[in-house]
C-alpha cells in the first residue's frame, strides 16, 4: 500500500487520533495486515507515537502485524463445539495447511486461527470461511472447504452422517 492510499484513510477519518480504530482497520482492509512502514506513516500523519499504535494493533483480536492470508479459516473452539469434536478438525487443518493455528500459508493464501465462540454452538464443530459458517463439520467437509480453496488434502475413512 501506498501512503497515498494510506493518507486517504487517514483523511476521511480527518486525521484525528480518536478515530485512530476505524483508521488502522481500514488500512489493514487494504493491506491484510499492519506493517511496521505503514504504523510509522500513521504515526506520523496522527501525531502520536508508534508505540501508541502497537498496543492497539497487538490489543484487538481484528487487527493483526503479521500477513494473515487472502483466505481466513477460524475455528471454533467454544465447550459445545469443543466437546463435538473441533480438535480434531483443527489438527486436520493445520496437518493439511502445513501450518499451525495463528499461522497463515507461506504463499499468503490462508490464514488459520482458533476463535473462542461464534455464537453458533447449535451447529457445532463449526468452522468459518472467510465469514461463511459452515457447521457440523467433520474431516469430509473440511477436505471439501479445503479443494474450493485449491489445496490437497488428506483423505480420510470418515463416514459422513447428514
Amino acid at each position: 500500500m501506498d501512503t497515498r492510499q494510506i493518507d486517504t484513510v487517514i483523511e476521511k477519518y480527518g486525521a484525528n487520533p480518536s478515530e485512530t480504530i476505524g483508521i488502522l482497520m481500514d488500512v489493514q482492509e487494504k493491506e491484510s495486515y499492519l506493517p511496521k512502514e505503514v504504523l510509522e506513516h500513521i504515526s506520523n500523519k496522527l501525531g502520536v507515537p508508534v508505540t501508541h499504535l502497537y498496543r492497539i494493533a497487538t490489543f484487538y483480536e481484528a487487527l493483526s502485524l503479521k500477513p494473515t492470508g487472502r483466505h481466513q479459516i477460524h475455528v471454533c473452539m467454544g465447550t459445545a463445539c469443543h466437546v463435538r469434536g473441533a480438535q480434531k478438525i483443527l489438527d486436520k487443518l493445520e496437518r493439511d495447511l502445513g501450518i499451525k493455528a495463528g499461522e497463515t500459508t507461506p504463499d499468503l493464501e490462508i490464514g488459520l486461527k482458533t476463535v473462542n465462540c461464534v455464537g453458533a454452538c447449535a451447529l457445532g464443530p463449526l468452522a468459518v470461511l472467510d465469514g461463511e459458517y459452515h457447521g457440523s463439520i467433520n474431516t469430509t467437509k473440511a477436505n471439501k472447504l479445503l479443494k474450493k480453496l485449491g489445496r490437497k488434502v488428506e483423505e480420510t475413512e470418515e463416514t459422513e452422517t447428514e
